[in-house]
């Protein structure tokens, strides 16, 4: 919505500056987009009239012209304009002038004198085109100072509404607004009833009440459609963005942006019959003002006479029944269409109109008749005429109610956290054309007509923050009682875990929880995901029940971009169907952890020489991440890994998750080129940790005895491990194999496990019985329970 501000100050003016009437109306809820004067800065610029017009003797194009100014005698002025001519009154920029930095001086072109120079609208400032000089009213008085002539000391205010807002769609609206705000006297414009002269009128008959309740319609004869529209219209409408077509068009265009009613003039003659307002009938059409013939959905509401539709309904007028300057008789019509009827209307068809934005807001369905008043005296002023009495047809059960709002003030003290006294509420309300009555400490208030947005309490509450003003409104900081939260020594959290996989030089990375179709088959043999209803992409048409497939994808692009070492996690959660009775209807969300490792075990260096990540490099990592709990590894299947080189993670007799060498036929599907190594887990084991529990430090020294034993090659090595700690008496502080041998010296498909056992005692030296004894107990539970033998 663009307006002049020199138009609202007619209407209301407030003791404000321009900025501070901008801020104003922003705070307010009314957000100033724009705010530029309407010409550049200048100064010396007068009306002139040219007496004189003779060709330049020494230069085709141009023209010496005497020009009277209002100085005493006449100027001459070499002008290039091609509308230069003698009679017409322009402006003229005396010698001394400042157009906006550029300095008028009288100078000589092709050897002749200039005392000034006659502008354009565009050196002015006023319009960004210009086809010659500026050709002002033959009524402009010379040596009028220019700026104060056209007004030019004036700010056009651009606002940002919203659609709640289709109140403030005119200047009436804005001026109230201005005017509750600031306490300023408000002077509407004047709509009193215009006396009808003749009693012609046409019948109206609302065939669609819902739509539209209210109709108004007045025939005035004999005008002059050929007038002029006066300057100070042209000016209103150019600067709220209109453009001036012919006079009855623009006091229709006029009426819409003061009042915010939107009008229609209609050609009399062209009419037949009573007025109606209905649907079309199938494949009726319509041929509109902007020349286009449109075919009306079963739910576009028209305006019709008893012959054919004259109009789209609160959209635009149709070219058969317009007015023209041959118009002697004309209907004017003002009308209340429901929201409802009109939204989207003009949009299916292409294009948009005033009219319809402002009927798809919400339109004061008490205004119609005043409207037409308003019109009809601004009509008969500029083009004459004899008005007819003014016909309505109204439903008023199908009229917007305005049922009265019940607000209290401790719900006010409550939501905006200021104490107002009750007497000052009520004044806000009267400021605000509201109708309130007081109920104790309660406030019953009914909106008026063109308040569409006030419905409920809180609407209310909104207004008297906006009259208090949102700047008078303290801000305090949040109090509350704040305590240390308590955290268990045996718990870590999240940030914490990312911190320990970080610093094993993984790099953290957050992928789509959309994922394909294809990753869950390939790498979770899942082949019932949980799909989306309505995916962002084709390809993110399913959730992930394991995050190994967006790690395999990072690799696969830095693989593309030679990128040799890639170490990436990610913490996240994937999504399962679990039975019924589950968490979230179904569903299973866990919160997993998932680290990949790709490419060289250790950058590149000269102290060794470079190899490539293997299961062994990552399951040192996850044992760093378990630390100082310990993981059991068992061979086990998992889809998406090598079947001879993957396992399964089990802590505290549970499987948290997997680990292994991505299977060769995704490495070969997925370009990976060599083959990386993958743990996924569940968050919650690395959560869980033990508190660091006191144990005496040793002086004494530790005896350390290596421990070979013979096993079938298909033994698991974690299961002997396991075996000789059950049995392990108290001084054995750690056994660790170190050692696999297979070869020389041991039978086919047997191998050797070698174990290194250290042994300590906190208050004296071992003795050689008692270490002997040890690994005699050891070695004769590994032969007997564990299918061992000691290597010779």
């Amino acid at each position: 919505m663009q307006f002049s501000e020199l138009w609202l100050r007619s209407f209301v003016s407030p003791d404000l500056d321009s900025d501070a009437l901008g801020h104003l109306l922003t705070m307010a809820g009314l957000e100033v987009e724009e705010q530029d004067g309407v010409a550049a800065v200048f100064s010396k610029v007068v009306v002139a009239q040219i007496v004189e017009a003779e060709k330049h003797p020494n230069a085709d194009k141009l023209r010496v012209c005497k020009v009277d100014a209002g100085q005493g005698e006449l100027l001459q002025i070499v002008c290039g304009a091609p509308n230069a001519a003698a009679g017409i009154r322009i402006p003229c920029a005396l010698v001394g002038a400042d157009l906006a930095g550029f300095g008028i001086k009288a100078a000589k072109l092709r050897g002749v004198e200039s005392f000034g120079m006659l502008c354009s609208a565009k050196e002015l400032g006023i319009s960004e085109e210009s086809s010659g000089l500026l050709i002002l009213p033959e009524d402009a008085p010379v040596g009028t100072d220019l700026r104060e002539y056209l007004a030019l000391d004036d700010t056009l205010f651009t606002i940002k509404l919203t659609p709640n807002r289709a109140d403030c769609l005119s200047l009436t609206g804005i001026a109230r607004e201005v005017a509750a705000l600031t306490g300023s006297p408000l002077s509407l414009p004047a709509c009193d009833p215009v006396a009808a002269t003749h009693s012609d009128i046409r019948a109206i008959v609302l065939d669609a009440p819902d739509a539209c309740p209210r109709y108004s319609g007045r025939i005035i004869r004999g005008v002059d459609a050929k007038a002029r529209t006066p300057e100070w219209m042209k000016q209103r409408l150019a600067r709220s963005g209109v453009r001036s077509i012919s006079a009855l068009v623009d006091v229709t265009n006029y009426v819409m942006l003061e009042l915010g009613q939107p009008l229609h003039a209609f050609d009399e003659a062209k009419l037949n019959g009573a007025i109606h307002v209905r649907f079309p009938a199938a494949g009726e059409q319509v041929l509109l003002l902007n020349g286009q013939t449109v075919t009306p959905a079963a739910d576009t509401l028209l305006i019709a006479d008893e012959s054919r539709a004259l109009a789209l309904a609160g959209v635009m007028g149709g070219e058969d029944s317009g007015i023209t300057l041959d118009t002697a008789d004309l209907f004017l019509e003002s009308a209340f269409f429901a929201p409802d009827a009109i939204a989207g209307r003009a949009r299916a068809h292409g294009f948009s109109s005033d009219a319809s934005y402002r009927f798809e807001r919400g339109v004061d369905f008490a205004l119609t008749t005043r409207a037409i008043e308003r019109a009809t005296r601004l009509i008969l002023d500029i083009c004459g005429g004899q008005p007819g009495p003014v016909v309505e047809s109204v439903e008023p059960g199908k009229l917007p109610a305005r049922a009265p709002i019940r607000l209290r003030a401790a719900r006010v003290r409550r939501v905006l956290g200021i104490a107002l006294s009750a007497d000052a509420v009520a004044e806000m309300f009267v400021r605000l054309d509201l109708d309130v009555v007081r109920d104790g400490e309660d406030f019953i208030v009914t909106p008026p007509s063109y308040r569409f947005d006030l419905e409920i309490e809180e609407d209310l509450i909104e207004e008297i923050a906006r009259l208090h003003g949102y700047d008078n409104i303290p801000v305090l900081a949040p109090r509350g009682p704040i305590s240390m939260l308590p955290r268990p020594e045996a718990r870590r959290d999240a940030m914490f875990v990312r911190r320990l996989v970080a610093g094993r030089e993984f790099q953290e990375v957050i992928n789509f929880a959309f994922v394909e179709e294809a990753w869950e088959k390939d790498f979770a043999g899942n082949t019932d995901p949980v799909r989306l209803a309505n995916p962002i992409a084709s390809q993110m048409s399913v959730m992930r029940s394991t995050l190994i497939g967006g790690l395999v994808a990072n690799l696969a692009t830095n693989r593309k971009r030679q990128t040799n070492r890639v170490r990436v996690f990610e913490i996240g959660r994937c999504f399962t169907r679990s039975p019924s009775g589950q968490p979230v209807d179904g569903f299973h969300q866990p919160i997993r952890l998932a680290a990949l490792a790709g490419g060289l075990a250790r950058p590149e260096q000269w102290g060794e020489a470079g190899r490539s990540v293997d299961f062994f490099d990552l399951k040192a990592d996850l044992e760093a991440l378990l630390f100082p709990r310990v993981a059991e590894f068992e061979r086990a299947v998992h889809p998406a890994l090598h079947p001879g080189r993957s396992a399964q993670i089990v802590l505290d007799g549970k499987c948290i998750g997997f680990i292994g060498e991505l299977h060769p036929v995704w490495v070969q599907r997925y370009e990976l080129g060599a083959a990386p190594v993958v743990f996924e887990i569940e968050l919650e084991a690395l959560l869980e940790t033990v508190t660091p529990a006191y144990r005496e430090v040793s002086r004494f020294p530790a005896v350390t005895r290596d421990l070979a034993l013979v096993v079938d090659q298909d033994a698991a090595a974690a299961q002997l491990l396991k075996g000789l700690q059950s049995v392990a008496p108290a001084i054995v502080q750690r056994i660790e194999l170190f050692d696999q041998y297979q070869g020389k010296g041991i039978e086919q498909n047997r191998k050797s496990l070698a174990f290194r056992v250290v042994m300590q005692e906190t208050q004296r030296t071992l003795e050689d019985a008692e270490v002997d004894a040890v690994m005699t107990a050891l070695t004769r539970h590994a032969e007997e329970n564990l299918g061992a033998k000691l290597r010779a």
